[in-house]
């Protein structure tokens, strides 16, 4: 069998997908140099891949066996680049990190500064939702992580480098704008914008909730930091959000924090890796400054 990387990467890319239009997306390829990839691939192995029943696409048997092959290899050519990109050191290798979506509104800072230090390093940055950052973590993508509290069950080398502090947020004219302090049951007629089930943020905030004996009058789910902070600043309901996603808007008194007896909820940052993960020099340079820096802004 002649078979090229580029097609077996291809094939990895819409097994995963279950599309070749997501697959060639991905790959920044067109769909019909995708399918040209899938059908020379076959043509080498003599079988089909890939069976289209109804609209969606499924592995055939020799495809299941073939991705298995394919992501060996491909793991294989991985672990290859990054041995060659430890003997390149710290200021010519590649980082891939994947940040929640709420660290992303500080993390692009802390890369800007890293990249000043280190111009010759190639980074690629994923933000994603936390289910998402998980999966990645379980298919070893990323080198380095940045996330609320790591889950249990999943073995990762996870160290706490900021506070996270979640508040309550409201319209500047918000009936208890004004109030010094708030007891939470005062707000049980209120609807609150909450994130997506799964999400770190809900999920500290279902516990708190939960120790108060709280219930809301009305939930409405969102999967995105910039609409609830859109949807509360124009009156659609209360909101409890890291205090790093709405810098901005308290400063411009676009939303107010509710002083709400109990709050801020405590959490805590963490850059993290799967564990027994080598880390080129250039993801180590990273993980030591994120620390380093967390503890500079704790100081100061």
């Amino acid at each position: 069998m002649h078979i090229t990387i580029r097609q077996l990467q291809v094939f990895e890319a819409v097994a995963r997908h279950a599309s070749y239009t997501r697959a060639a997306k991905g790959l920044h390829l067109t769909q019909p140099a995708v399918s040209m990839q899938i059908k020379q691939l076959e043509g080498s192995v003599g079988l089909p891949l890939f069976e289209q029943i109804g609209k969606r696409i499924f592995l055939t048997q020799a495809g299941e066996a073939m991705l298995r092959h394919a992501q060996t290899i491909i793991g294989h050519l991985a672990a290859a680049r990054e041995e060659m990109d430890d003997l390149k050191g710290v200021d010519s290798g590649r980082l891939r990190i994947s940040v929640a979506s709420t660290v992303n509104y500080f993390a692009t800072r802390l890369l800007a500064r890293f990249a000043r230090q280190h111009p010759g390093v190639k980074i690629t940055l994923d933000v994603t939702n936390r289910e998402t950052l998980l999966q990645n973590l379980e298919r070893n993508l990323p080198d380095v992580v940045l996330m609320g509290a790591p889950p249990k069950g999943l073995d990762l080398q996870a160290d706490a480098f900021m506070d996270n502090p979640l508040i309550m947020i409201a319209p500047p004219d918000h009936r208890f704008a004004k109030r010094r302090t708030i007891a939470l049951g005062n707000l049980d007629t209120e609807t609150f914008v909450v994130r997506e089930s799964g999400s770190g943020t809900r999920i500290a905030m279902e516990r708190f909730f939960n120790l108060k004996a709280f219930e809301p009058f009305a939930t409405i789910e969102m999967t995105d930091n910039e609409a609830i902070k859109q949807s509360v600043e124009a009156g659609l309901g209360l909101a409890i959000v890291s205090i790093h996603t709405v810098e901005l808007e308290l400063a411009a008194k676009r939303l107010i924090k509710l002083n709400i007896k109990g709050m801020p909820i405590m959490r805590r940052w963490y850059v993290g890796h799967r564990r027994g993960k080598r880390l080129s020099p250039t993801a180590q340079a990273f993980r030591q400054f994120v620390i380093d820096e967390g503890a500079r802004q704790a100081v100061s």
